[in-house]
């Protein structure tokens, strides 16, 4: 009995691989890769680019995400200026990178895709969430490229530590789902239940182990990328957006008593960001929540537009001077 039951678990085993296999390649089939891949040092990291001018918008997605998260405000924003989005290593249809997931790392391996993709400064840096601290880091690491920067609900340095306390049992909590679907996701199991999603293009970028394993890795380094993005000083003066989630949207994923001080704490904390240039600038996205860029995508086009309107006439005025 006992074989018997371990040659069935083999044999479902096998049979959940070939099927994420075959589903995986049938999506990406279906839908092909945008933009390129560029080789940044023996793995390869892709990368879209469209429209056309300067200063070059650069889309830097929150934890675990893929590029497909700026699928809303990209078409846009090509519209008056060149922009990229791209999948850090690991994610989407980018390779797995060999060295740690943290913002440091992912601010030095942008910085050798752009240099390699032949994409020149000046950037305007545009982070959401987690992929805040990574343009913090940029900007910090590469100051004479960076013209502007535009975060976008982005994580606080601070904020494990002045949320509830509670939040970081819940996180505890959603990591390790977080865990139990990366060790499922190659017998197919998160496809055949649904949790990748009806959008075939988004499976096909991101319903894979690689890029399983890359929200994990990236969600245990988090703290290591908020120390980074605390010791990476502010801004100077350069043009600076900031945009926060409605405080009065709904927060159905929290219990009611974390609800206020979760939101208080939060609004806090945007406020301090946009201290970190003294050009900084604040909006509440209203009616939106975390995803502005999905929610409020017009807040998002709006305030890029004015920080690269704001990088060309500072160019303007200084090519005047010449």
């Amino acid at each position: 009995m006992v074989i018997g039951f371990a040659l069935l678990m083999l044999i479902l085993a096998a049979a959940g691989i070939l099927y994420q296999s075959v589903a995986s390649t049938l999506d990406r089939r279906a839908h092909l890769m945008p933009g390129e891949l560029i080789d940044v040092g023996g793995y390869k990291m892709h990368i879209d680019c469209e429209g056309q001018g300067t200063p070059t918008v650069i889309l830097e997605s929150g934890l675990g995400d893929s590029f497909f998260s700026w699928q809303k405000v990209q078409p846009k924003i090509a519209q008056f200026t060149r922009v990229c989005s791209y999948d850090r290593a690991g994610l989407g249809y980018s390779d797995t990178s060999p060295h740690p997931r943290t913002s440091k790392v992912f601010a030095e391996e942008l910085h050798t895709l752009l240099h390699n993709a032949g994409i020149p400064a000046p950037y305007v840096l545009a982070g959401h969430s987690m992929g805040g601290f990574d343009v913090r880091l940029y900007a910090s690491l590469y100051r004479t490229e960076v013209a502007g920067v535009v975060l976008i609900d982005s994580s606080h340095p601070e904020q494990q530590k002045r949320l509830p306390p509670a939040l970081n049992d819940m996180d505890a909590t959603w990591l390790r789902e977080q865990e139990f679907m990366e060790f499922v996701m190659p017998f197919g199991i998160p496809r055949l239940m649904g949790f990748c999603g009806s959008d075939a293009e988004v499976r096909a970028a991101e319903c894979n182990f690689h890029n399983a394993r890359e929200g994990v890795a990236e969600s245990k380094a988090i703290s290591e990328s908020a120390a980074q993005a605390a010791m990476a000083g502010n801004l100077g003066d350069i043009p600076l957006a900031v945009l926060s989630e409605d405080p009065n949207q709904p927060q159905p994923d929290l219990p009611e008593d974390l609800v206020k001080p979760a939101s208080d704490a939060w609004q806090q904390m945007q406020d301090e960001l946009a201290h970190l240039s003294s050009r900084g600038t604040r909006v509440i996205a209203k009616n939106s929540g975390h995803f502005i860029q999905l929610d409020r995508p017009d807040v998002v086009i709006e305030a890029v537009h004015k920080v690269v309107n704001q990088v060309r006439h500072a160019q303007s005025g200084t090519e005047a001077r010449q």
